[in-house]
């Protein structure tokens, strides 16, 4: 399905295989920061970008894969979601285009996978669950990302370290590691548990290539671990992100007061297109139980988090993070991440098999000893 990836041998494993990459390192697709110029910069580093088709529209898909196309003649991926209206389009694309994976998450459907498997595309689910990743390969996925729960955004509850080995052995398909990775000894130490390779999304966000602006990456920066938490009051459901002066109200507020916010967002997000807003939250409280104020909350969510990512107001917007951020202090070239994250695991891995040598030539010479005792 993919031609075999030309990096470095000791790194070299099936993901390398199945997505043409030199190293098995993905960069996620992040909505409006997973961009061509991030996605390319990777891929021409060796590594795999996905295009953040999940927050675009067919056209802009379209154009993306082109613009990326400009830029590297190297192969990517697209990231969208299945249930949208326009999916069937965006697969289309991808399959005009001949993009070499898609990535997904929620509600995928096994006809639109059998449609791009049949295309020669490699299709790859994000799950947080154990359950989730066996159905995905169920459903016919080639390989995994597994996040645990230092991943950003939406996220489950079980740490990488206890779901990955979990999953690994309840899957052939190659499984990717994600959440709580950001160089080389992670890499490694996901391949110990019998990962493939890992997922990153904040520490591509954290790149100069990022199109987030400077305020917002400068946040970042000056954030510590304890300040990326994980909270439920944006949508109902669990996400984490950075414990913003934004959050820190958004945490404070009773059911009515969540309402009163969201219909003050939603006037300035929306430009006074508030009654189609409030029909559409009443429409998917009685479909999922969620509150009004979490539903329209909800809904306006992806105008808060560009308000902060996009616009560059930080206090002002949600800001999605990995834990692994408070461990991030710098902003490198994608070029130069890559590189590091490479020969740090390359060091790693030379550093345990000089102790592997170490112990081996101790036992040989305790059993040598024990021999010429016993004549």
């Amino acid at each position: 399905m993919a031609t075999t990836g030309q990096g470095n041998k000791l790194l070299n494993t099936r993901l390398c295989e199945l997505l043409g990459c030199e190293y098995p390192i993905i960069q996620t697709a992040m909505g409006w920061i997973a961009d061509p110029t991030l996605v390319a910069s990777t891929c021409n580093a060796g590594a795999f970008g996905f295009l953040a088709g999940a927050v675009m529209t067919p056209a802009e898909v379209d154009e993306g894969i082109k613009q990326i196309k400009a830029k590297t003649d190297k192969p990517f991926g697209v990231n969208f979601h299945m249930y949208t209206p326009g999916a069937m389009e965006i697969i289309d694309i991808c399959i005009k285009h001949k993009v070499r994976a898609v990535s997904y998450s929620r509600s995928p459907a096994k006809s639109m996978i059998q449609k791009l498997k049949d295309a020669n595309i490699v299709c790859i689910p994000t799950v947080g669950a154990l359950k989730h990743a066996v159905k995905a390969v169920e459903m016919g996925a080639d390989a995994v990302v597994v996040q645990g729960g230092e991943g950003g955004g939406h996220t489950g509850a079980v740490a990488s370290n206890i779901l990955l080995p979990q999953v690994v052995d309840a899957l052939d398909v190659p499984v990717i590691a994600s959440g709580g990775f950001k160089d080389g000894r992670g890499l490694i130490s996901a391949l110990s548990f019998g990962a493939e390779g890992i997922a990153m999304g904040t520490r591509f966000l954290m790149t100069q290539e990022s199109p987030v602006p400077s305020t917002t990456k400068e946040k970042y920066i000056a954030t510590s671990t304890e300040q990326v938490i994980v909270s439920t009051k944006l949508d109902g459901m669990p996400q984490r992100m950075i414990n913003n002066p934004y959050l820190q109200q958004l945490q404070t507020k009773s059911p009515l007061g969540m309402l009163i916010l969201a219909i003050r967002n939603g006037l300035e997000f929306s430009k006074g297109a508030i009654i189609p807003m409030l029909i559409s939250a009443w429409k998917m409280k009685k479909a999922n139980g969620m509150t009004l104020g979490e539903t329209m909350m909800a809904g306006n969510a992806p105008m808060m988090i560009q308000e902060a990512m996009v616009k560059g107001h930080p206090d002002q917007g949600i800001l999605p993070s990995g834990q692994i951020a408070g461990a991030i202090k710098d902003l490198p070239k994608g070029s130069e991440l890559i590189a590091s994250i490479v020969s740090e695991a390359t060091e790693t891995l030379a550093r345990l098999s000089r102790l592997s040598g170490s112990e081996v030539k101790n036992t040989n010479n305790e059993e040598s000893a024990e021999s010429t005792a016993a004549t």
